[in-house]
C-alpha cells in the first residue's frame, strides 16, 4: 500500500498527461501562457501506462484520474485509457477537462473505458468567459458537456471556481443550469496555485459565502445517502433532491486528514500533496532500467513522507513552485 506516517493510504492516482492548455484561466496561468515542459522530459504513453499498472497491481490504486493541463490535447489519450481499463484489478477511470473538443471525443473516450468526467465551467456569460480564460470558447464547453452526457458519461460533473468581482454572482445561475441538464455541480474555493502567485485570501469566495448565496434561492440539506469519507466535496440535496450540489472548501474547510490522493506529473514526478514543495523522480530511474518492484519501493518512500496538511493556513505557507497546470488537478 501507499501509506504515510499518519495512517492515510493513497488509493486515488491523479495522472497529468500534459502541462499544456488551450485556455488561460486567470487562477491558473498568465494570459501569455507559460514555458511548456520540454517534450523529451514528458512521460511517453508506454511510461504512463507502466506506472499506472505498477500503482494498480502493486500499490493498491483503485482509481486513476487523468488531468492536465488539458488532457484532451494528449494525442494518445484514447489508447492510454484503453490500456488502463485493461488493468486488473480494474480501476475506476475518470478525466478532468475544460471541455473543449469533448463533443467530438466523448464517444471515443467512453468506448476506450472512461467511466466518469469532470468539466470546468466557471460562468455562463460569454463576456465573463472571455475575461476569465482569454478565449471565446464558451459554446465549445457547453457542447462538450452535452456530448459527454449523450455518450453516457453520466452523471456529468461540473467544477466551478468563483472569483470575487468577476463571477462571484453566478452561483445560483450555474446551479440552475446544472439542475436543468442533470449535471452535478461542485464549487471549489480558489486555491493558491496560479503561476503568477497572485492569489490573495481576501479575493477568495469562501465555502460559507457560496452556501449563503445558494441558500437564499434553494433549500439545501446534507446528503446523508452517501458517506463523505475521503471525498473533498460536502454534498447537499437541492430542494429535497434528486438534484445535488457540492462545495469543496479546500482552504477554509480542509479535508487533509482523510486525503487518499497521490499525483504523477507529466514529467514523471510523484507529488504526495497538491501543495507539496518536494517531488520524487520516477522517470529517470525507470529510464535507467529500474524494475517494477524498485519503482514501487521509490513510490512508497515518496508517499511515506507526506505532511499532515497542506499548510495554506500556516503563517509561513509558500506556494509550490509549479502552478496547477504543471501539477495536475
Amino acid at each position: 500500500m501507499l501509506a504515510d506516517s499518519y495512517g492515510r493510504v493513497a488509493t486515488d492516482l491523479r495522472v497529468s498527461l500534459t502541462d499544456r492548455c488551450n485556455l488561460r484561466c486567470a487562477y491558473c496561468m498568465p494570459a501569455e501562457g507559460l514555458d511548456w515542459l520540454p517534450r523529451p522530459t514528458l512521460l511517453t504513453d508506454d511510461e504512463v501506462v507502466r506506472l499506472a499498472r505498477i500503482g494498480v497491481e502493486l500499490l493498491g490504486i483503485t482509481e486513476v484520474r487523468f488531468t492536465g493541463g488539458e488532457p484532451l490535447l494528449r494525442r494518445g489519450l484514447p489508447s492510454i485509457l484503453a490500456r488502463t481499463a485493461a488493468l486488473r484489478p480494474h480501476p475506476e477511470i475518470s478525466l478532468t477537462t475544460n471541455g473543449i473538443g469533448l463533443e467530438r471525443l466523448a464517444g471515443t473516450l467512453r468506448a476506450a473505458g472512461l467511466d466518469r468526467i469532470n468539466v470546468s465551467l466557471d460562468t455562463l456569460r460569454p463576456a465573463v468567459f472571455r475575461e476569465l480564460s482569454m478565449r471565446d470558447r464558451l459554446d465549445d464547453v457547453l457542447a462538450g458537456l452535452a456530448g459527454a452526457a449523450a455518450a453516457g458519461l453520466t452523471p456529468v460533473k461540473v467544477n466551478a471556481v468563483l472569483m470575487r468581482g468577476v463571477n462571484d454572482g453566478e452561483a445560483v445561475p450555474l446551479l440552475r443550469f446544472c439542475l436543468a441538464h442533470s449535471y452535478q455541480l461542485r464549487f471549489i474555493e480558489q486555491m493558491p496555485l496560479d503561476a503568477q502567485h497572485g492569489w490573495r485570501r481576501a479575493n477568495m469566495v469562501t465555502a460559507v459565502e457560496i452556501m449563503d448565496a445558494l441558500s437564499a434561492e434553494f433549500s439545501l440539506t446534507p446528503d446523508e445517502s452517501t458517506v463523505r469519507g475521503s471525498a473533498p466535496a460536502e454534498t447537499f440535496l437541492v430542494d429535497g433532491g434528486p438534484g445535488r450540489v457540492g462545495v469543496i472548501g479546500s482552504v477554509t474547510r480542509p479535508f487533509c486528514g482523510a486525503c487518499d490522493r497521490v499525483r504523477l506529473t507529466a514529467d514523471g514526478q510523484i507529488r504526495n500533496c497538491l501543495f507539496a514543495r518536494e517531488e520524487s523522480n520516477l522517470r529517470d530511474p525507470m529510464r535507467a532500467g529500474a524494475s517494477d518492484a524498485e519503482l514501487a519501493a521509490l513510490w512508497r518512500q515518496a508517499v511515506a513522507s507526506k505532511l499532515p496538511g497542506h499548510g495554506i493556513n500556516d503563517p509561513g505557507f509558500l506556494q509550490p513552485a509549479r502552478p496547477m497546470s504543471a501539477i495536475g488537478g
